[in-house]
């Protein structure tokens, strides 16, 4: 029984800072060289059998995709259009962080890209209105989590990838639960504006040549969410396909269309996304490894069988699950997490009669909000930096926002309708 000692290991290397896939290498690495029978050439195998998934094409092109979005001017006209929809409410700049996060979330992929262009976007303009700067940067770093939960998110792809359970399906079950975190976010944040008397980004209701002008100029985006969503529901094509499909409207909208977009954007978006799905990919080759020597030593099963031994009751053990997660999510970034622990647990999962595609969406929201917690989480510390903002002041305005999103929590773990009525 030498799993645990690997999972110390590796603990140990992430709380010296080292890469993540270097600390899962150099874990798996022991493995082999002390603990296993089996020929070194398997461990190689391991590593390079899991980049062959041809699946896996869906995160490069949703990388991609993502990373384009910058260049298009979409983001300037779905503002307009969520300014349209919350601006005339209290603290309609924050109401209208929020929206636009969770419109950018249905085509964008990825909170990262998302929360770095809100916050060169909104932050200084919400500064200006008298918002204070801490305040602006948690709400826009709070609103990019909702990225990972709207389809085509990335940590959506993987997990269908890890669970065997259809990409498609896990698109779909992630609309509504995405919804009721942006709607606790709004909520929250219009609590805080209230309290410190920020103003109504608007001083009336849109009038109805606003309101088409800004429908009018929005509806590129329209055709680009039928095209990721509508195709995948319809089984025209495969997320993979999607994913290509989408890139390609896109740069229609950024060069024809709406023409703001060059040759030289398109090179830094290539180059990025290289850059990302390199990181991705080793993340992922390591941990495929490591779980294959949890497979071996059989870890799931023994884990299974340690914690029926607790409980036998799902919703209990989905609420240890959400502490484990959050816990965690403080420590090692979500993709990690995802790919060791959902082959650890699917077994109990299963045990429990607990639908795979509800238990995605739990674990995907848990690790999205380990992305706003400190030491590790990565948005946190991209907002933080890019809006020059202290940690401890970017925490402090964040508590009620916490206190949203661990409310949607509880919500999503224990109403599975929101993450099944439209997956099935």
């Amino acid at each position: 029984m030498s799993w645990p000692v690997i999972i110390l290991i590796m603990l140990c290397l992430f709380a010296l800072n080292m890469r993540l896939y270097i600390a899962i290498f150099a874990s798996v690495l022991v493995y082999f060289v002390f603990f296993s029978p089996v020929p070194d050439q398997i461990a190689v195998q391991r590593l390079i059998g899991a980049s062959q998934n041809l699946s896996l094409l869906a995160i490069p092109f949703f990388i991609l995709l993502g990373t384009l979005m910058d260049h298009t001017g979409v983001a300037k006209r779905l503002l307009r259009v969520a300014d349209l929809l919350v601006g005339k409410f209290t603290g309609g700049m924050a109401l209208t962080n929020i929206m636009l996060s969770t419109l950018l979330g249905g085509v964008s992929a990825s909170n990262l890209a998302d929360s770095a262009m809100l916050t060169r976007m909104l932050v200084p303009e919400m500064e200006r209105k008298g918002y204070n700067r801490a305040f602006a940067a948690a709400v826009t770093a709070s609103g990019a989590l909702v990225t990972p939960i709207i389809p085509p998110g990335i940590a959506l792809i993987i997990y269908g990838l890890v669970a065997d359970v259809s990409i498609g399906a896990m698109f779909m079950a992630g609309i509504l639960p995405g919804i009721v975190m942006a709607a606790m976010l709004m909520v929250a944040a219009y609590i805080v504006s209230k309290r410190n008397g920020y103003p109504p980004s608007r001083d009336s209701w849109p009038t109805r040549s606003e309101t088409t002008s800004a429908l009018v100029g929005a509806w590129p985006v329209l055709v680009l969410l039928l095209a990721i969503i509508g195709g995948i529901r319809a089984n025209i094509f495969t997320p993979t396909e999607a994913g290509a499909v989408a890139v390609l409207i896109v740069l229609v909208i950024g060069f024809v269309i709406y023409r703001e977009m060059r040759v030289a954007h398109v090179v830094d978006a290539l180059v990025g996304t290289f850059k990302a799905t390199s990181s991705v990919m080793l993340v992922i080759m390591a941990c495929s490894a490591l779980a294959w020597i949890l497979s071996l030593e059989q870890a799931a099963q023994q884990l299974a069988t340690y914690i029926t031994a607790l409980t036998d009751n799902k919703y209990v053990f989905l609420l240890i699950l959400n502490l484990l997660l959050l816990f965690l999510g403080m420590l090692i970034e979500g993709n990690a997490i995802l790919i060791v622990m959902v082959p650890l647990l699917m077994p109990t999962v299963h045990q429990l009669g607990i639908d795979p595609i509800h238990f995605g969406i739990v674990v995907i929201v848990n690790l999205a909000v380990g992305c706003l917690t400190p030491p590790v989480g990565t948005v946190m510390l991209l907002v933080c930096n890019l809006a020059k903002v202290k940690i401890s002041d970017f925490m402090k305005q964040s508590t009620l926002l916490f206190v949203a999103l661990f409310a949607a929590l509880m919500l999503i773990t224990f109403v599975p309708e929101l993450s099944l009525v439209l997956a099935r």
